[in-house]
């Protein structure tokens, strides 16, 4: 049962971060599209699109972004507590430092859920969405694939390469699949061209040629123009780079591991995606505990003091997340440690201002 106080904070907790988040979301848009808007406009995207995109950069930035206004929104309605002696009202009632936590765990408890549903399955359809937009209008000149001498692993017997291959057109260039049982190689299909067809999901192969190896004579087979099948999808002939971020919790793990059968070079990237869709949401208890001791104490130069100390905090502990994170997607660096790594120096250092604040 919820009591007075409780109630009271709680409601605080969870007001004023919607508010925080309402202010910001209006700003962000406005600036984003200041910047954008030559580009949206040359590249003649239509205003529904538009519309759709900022709906997905919302969603996309409050989820990225959540963190930091959750740590300045407690810390300016606790600063307005502490500044209304409210904080020394509660504690001298009676009520010990860890009682007048509770509401805040609580608030905790219900943005870190909120995040999670948000991370794990709002947040990947909205990135979708903004990327391609972003790729479709804003970076036309630029690739959102790896298009050139792009190497796979289907599955644990076919291998596939091509030297280059063009989205826009569905045509690839030195196309070569390699079929092994075990270690030996029994098969080895060469085109110098490959046409993927949508209508029927087939593929037309140019200039074929398959080597069957076989232990008294290989056997060859060409043809100028072959129509055929294969196990692998367009999307293995050009992989997206973002997407990881684009799919589910449950889509992401089936995707990473079957990246790993694959033998991806971007496994690290993905495992960053996934761990950060649990690390993230888990930092709101951290960030609220950090939060709640820098501001529950009444300081000469008032809510000023309190706000720069933190987004002096938070600018730190973004840079944290984002400085490992990278070193993990480019180095062999351990996704988890990159990932739980910022919560747990932030984990220490809020015990210790917990009990500073305590005295």
């Amino acid at each position: 049962m919820l009591s007075i106080l409780d109630r009271y904070i709680l409601k605080r907790y969870i007001g004023t971060f919607t508010l925080l988040l309402l202010l910001f979301i209006p700003i962000g848009i406005t600036v984003n599209l200041a910047e954008k808007i030559d580009k949206i406009l040359q590249n003649e995207a239509p205003f529904l699109e538009v519309v759709e995109y900022y709906i997905f950069f919302t969603i996309y930035f409050a989820n990225l972004l959540f963190p930091l206004f959750l740590f300045l929104s407690v810390i300016w309605f606790t600063s307005k507590l502490a500044n209304n002696t409210e904080v020394i009202a509660f504690l001298s009632s009676g009520v010990s430092y860890y009682r007048f936590l509770r509401p805040y765990f609580i608030g905790a408890t219900i943005v870190c859920i909120g995040a999670l549903i948000m991370g794990m399955y709002l947040a990947p359809m909205a990135s979708k969405g903004f990327n391609e937009f972003i790729y479709k209008y804003i970076k036309k000149s630029k690739k959102d694939r790896t298009q050139t001498n792009v190497y796979r692993q289907i599955n644990d017997q076919d291998y596939i390469y091509v030297s280059y291959f063009n989205v826009k057109d569905k045509t690839g260039e030195k196309f070569t699949l390699e079929h092994f049982n075990g270690n030996q190689l029994e098969y080895k299909i060469k085109a110098d061209k490959i046409v993927f067809n949508e209508a029927d999901s087939t593929y037309t192969l140019y200039k074929y040629l398959k080597r069957i190896i076989n232990s008294n004579e290989d056997i060859l087979e060409s043809k100028a123009k072959k129509d055929t099948t294969f196990s692998f999808d367009l999307e293995d002939l050009t992989p997206v780079e973002y997407i990881a971020e684009t799919l589910n919790y449950t889509e992401l793990n089936s995707f990473i591991e079957r990246e790993k059968k694959r033998g991806s070079s971007n496994i690290n990237r993905y495992e960053v995606v996934r761990y950060k869709r649990w690390s993230l949401p888990i930092s709101a208890y951290i960030l609220t505990i950090i939060a709640v001791a820098v501001s529950s104490m009444k300081r000469r130069g008032g809510m000023g003091v309190n706000l720069a100390i933190g987004i002096g905090i938070g600018m730190i502990f973004i840079f944290f997340d984002k400085i490992f994170g990278t070193m993990a997607e480019q180095s062999d660096f351990s996704p988890i440690v990159a990932t739980w790594f910022p919560n747990l120096v932030f984990a220490i250092l809020a015990v210790y201002l917990l009990r500073n604040a305590k005295r």
